[in-house]
């Protein structure tokens, strides 16, 4: 009898591990169907009007903020100025002096995510047009700031021009961090493909099957970035 109430257990224990077996796979298959029902497609997304928020709403919560930083460019500006001046009444003009300053210039630049933001689908291509590029405040090395007289004279204070210089180096890094958005552009345009490709793939069951172009709203349309054209899937945040 002892025997036999063994093999009844040892019985029942394998019946109930086949069960739960069986059961495993169509409880896995009916999760994936939730999971893929709760992802939806692109083109109900489209249709929705949901393309745009849903995309901030990722991005604000993958970033952490409002900016989406793409790059930091680290480099060494040099600025010159041009010093010139006059005497007796603006009739005698003396000789010019140019001051140089060389100093380390870190910008951080990025794209704000609460900025307009507009999406299009065309067929399997989703076309973006992103905010334009903007930077954060240059950090000039100051402790490295290295000021000198490129061209000097001796009718004029040239320590004068050099403090001036000196004054004017926070304008004069604005002003170059926004000749140097041409250098980071490209590699802005690839984060942003990249990011929005991550955003499809994560939030809808067919995001992978999208390609994503990207051009920024201060730049025109140029071969390979399409304008975009209006239609029925064209979506306007609120607010713009």
């Amino acid at each position: 009898m002892a025997v036999l109430g063994v093999v009844a257990m040892l019985l029942g224990t394998f019946l109930y591990v086949f069960h739960s077996l069986r059961k495993i796979p169509g409880e896995a298959v009916a999760e994936g169907r939730k999971v893929l029902a709760d992802l939806g497609r692109v083109a109900a997304a489209f249709n929705q009007g949901t393309v745009t928020t849903s995309f901030l709403s990722y991005a604000t919560e993958i970033e952490g903020s409002s900016y989406f930083q793409f790059a930091t460019l680290k480099q060494t500006e040099v600025f010159e100025r041009r010093d010139a001046a006059s005497t007796l009444w603006g009739y005698l003009e003396l000789p010019a002096i140019v001051v140089r300053a060389t100093a380390p210039v870190e910008t951080t630049y990025y794209v704000d995510l609460d900025g307009r933001w507009e999406f299009t689908s065309d067929g399997h291509r989703i076309h973006v047009v992103a905010p334009p590029i903007r930077f954060n405040t240059p950090a000039v090395d100051v402790s490295k700031l290295r000021l000198e007289v490129a061209a000097g004279s001796l009718l004029r204070d040239e320590q004068q021009a050099l403090d001036r210089l000196r004054e004017g180096i926070t304008h004069l890094s604005f002003q170059r961090a926004r000749e140097n958005i041409p250098l980071v552009r490209e590699t802005a345009r690839q984060r942003v493909e990249a990011f929005v490709g991550q955003w499809l793939a994560e939030r809808f069951v067919d995001g992978d099957d999208f390609d994503v172009e990207v051009r920024f709203r201060d730049e025109l349309p140029y071969s390979g970035i399409p304008s975009l054209r209006p239609g029925p899937e064209r979506e306007t945040p609120k607010g713009s």
